[in-house]
């Protein structure tokens, strides 16, 4: 029988924290398009996974793509 570890859970961290970036880019097209739906809209932090700091830094770099044409504002 295993050990039971009480209050020792395993901490599920933001994606772009356990890569240790600092900023996300909003050419980086590919891991823009796992944050938001088939429909264009923007996943919400606990569906994505994503911090406060890096939701919000993925919120404007998907403005921003869309802006400039990376990303389309609707979906299929």
């Amino acid at each position: 029988m295993g050990k039971r570890r009480f209050g020792k859970r395993d901490k599920s961290r933001c994606r772009f924290c356990r890569d240790k970036m600092d900023r996300i880019d909003y050419k980086d097209v590919d891991s823009l398009f796992k944050l938001t739906t088939s429909q264009g809209k923007l996943f919400s932090r606990k569906r994505s996974g994503n911090c406060a700091r890096h939701q919000r830094q993925a919120k404007i770099a998907v403005k921003r793509a869309r802006f400039v044409a990376l990303l389309p504002y609707v979906g299929d």
